[in-house]
């Protein structure tokens, strides 16, 4: 059974191992650095700033994880989308994705936007439909896909 609940300090560790771990299984890990600075200030980046960041658990197990940040008062970008491997094709990702786009909506933002790097998420089915491909771009000399939809 797979459940989504809102991050908690005690969650730190399990969050930092999964950041890594997703990274390094996709062949995108440049260690650490400032790029990956907000995972180690989670209540100050995202809870304390209009976002969110939520965990996702299978039968106790963390084994997801996504984040709401506000860029601007209008926009929201999805961050930090993580899905152990083991636990991948289930719809995990999805359902974090639903859940952070009905909170941007409850938080009145209009519009979401994220970008990754080409070979760690590829949306299928209806995360597809409902996401527009806003450009290439690059980011600390990775390739990377920018994303946008709008809420209202």
């Amino acid at each position: 059974m797979f459940t989504l609940r809102r991050y908690e300090s005690a969650d730190r560790e399990a969050v930092e191992y999964l950041h890594v771990h997703a990274i390094q299984q996709a062949g995108a890990y440049l260690g650490r650095g400032p790029w990956d600075d907000d995972v180690y200030a989670i209540e100050e980046v995202y809870l304390s700033n209009r976002g969110e960041f939520l965990i996702g658990e299978c039968h106790g197990l963390f084994v997801a994880m996504g984040a709401l940040k506000r860029t601007s008062p209008e926009r929201a970008e999805i961050k930090r989308m993580r899905v152990h491997p083991d636990y991948q094709g289930r719809g995990y990702g999805q359902l974090i994705l639903d859940e952070l786009e009905a909170r941007a909506r409850a938080l009145g933002y209009q519009t979401l936007h994220l970008d990754t790097s080409s070979y760690r998420f590829r949306p299928r089915g209806s995360t597809r439909k409902r996401l527009s491909r806003s450009g290439p771009g690059y980011l600390q000399g990775l390739e990377v896909i920018l994303y946008e939809k709008q809420l209202s």
